[in-house]
């Protein structure tokens, strides 16, 4: 539970937080219905309804919001692919290639590298075989990074996040009964972070707070699956809030109608939760300031 590195880069408030030019995504490959990893058997994957969800999703980055979207083939070898988020953390114009905590997902970094090198970023490599990360245990919040520390991501990944991204202080949180830090909790706002309300988000949220000196705001929801949503602040469109549907979380859906400041796109993510998928999982999100 320790801070990793301090200096906070000065000046910066959070309010970049959440600009996006570009996004990177991938298809779903059959072999996700059967083969993608998940904690728990249980319901099957309607793999037609995946992929409809997913093109949805696509749909709101390209069509509705703008981005420019790379999207990667799907590749049958590597069932859990889709999940893009893991395999990358960008900030400005540094990427870094994780390295996954589950060794059959290890190959999904080289497409992801390709397509990041192709936008001209800075592009780091953890190779150290000691070091786990998994991009859906990073939460950055503008300000700095909180790192889970799972079965996914231990502190050696964590303290090559902090070499990485130097301006920004990095504290690691301990995540027990969930996948991923984010799995619980995401930013739903400048300085805001939602999160749901289990024991173990909770404590984790007390421990993200005693690590920092600044104060967030907390929205809190009531189901943890929906405390995962995608925060953007597009040109003239402001802030964005893309949540689970009310359809699956009709309880945590009236907490974020509350934000009324915020322009709301509920998104269906009922297949890809069975594979313990979630909304920030299927996109590594980039803002390009130069020129490509």
């Amino acid at each position: 539970m320790a801070g990793l590195s301090s200096g906070c880069g000065s000046g910066r408030g959070g309010s970049s937080l959440g600009r996006c030019s570009h996004a990177v995504v991938r298809a779903l490959p059959e072999s996700l219905a059967q083969h993608a990893l998940r904690i728990e058997k249980g319901k099957e994957v309607d793999f037609a309804r995946a992929e409809r969800e997913h093109q949805l999703y696509v749909g709101v980055l390209k069509n509705k919001l703008g981005l420019q979207v790379l999207e990667l083939p799907a590749d049958e070898s590597l069932p859990d692919c889709v999940f893009v988020e893991d395999v990358a953390v960008v900030c400005e114009e540094t990427a870094l290639i994780t390295r996954p905590g589950a060794p059959s997902r290890r190959k999904e970094v080289d497409a992801m590298k390709r397509a990041l090198e192709s936008l001209n970023l800075n592009i780091v490599e953890m190779t150290d075989e000691n070091a786990t990360l998994d991009g859906g245990d990073v939460l950055f919040t503008g300000r700095e990074f909180f790192v889970g520390l799972s079965k996914r991501t231990n502190q050696r990944g964590a303290e090559i996040l902090a070499d990485t991204f130097k301006d920004y202080a990095v504290s690691t949180v301990p995540v027990y009964d969930s996948l991923h830090l984010k799995s619980f909790c995401s930013m739903a706002g400048p300085n805001l972070i939602a999160i749901g309300s289990t024991e173990a988000a909770q404590k984790a949220l007390k421990t993200m707070q005693q690590m920092s000196d600044h104060r967030y705001d907390k929205l809190t929801v009531p189901d943890d699956a929906a405390a995962n949503c995608i925060y953007l602040n597009i040109p003239g469109k402001g802030h964005v809030l893309l949540h689970r549907a009310p359809e699956e979380y009709p309880e945590s859906a009236k907490v974020f109608e509350k934000l009324k400041d915020h322009m709301l796109i509920p998104i269906a993510n009922t297949e890809m939760e069975k594979v313990d998928g979630a909304l920030t999982c299927c996109s590594v999100l980039i803002n390009k300031t130069s020129e490509l």
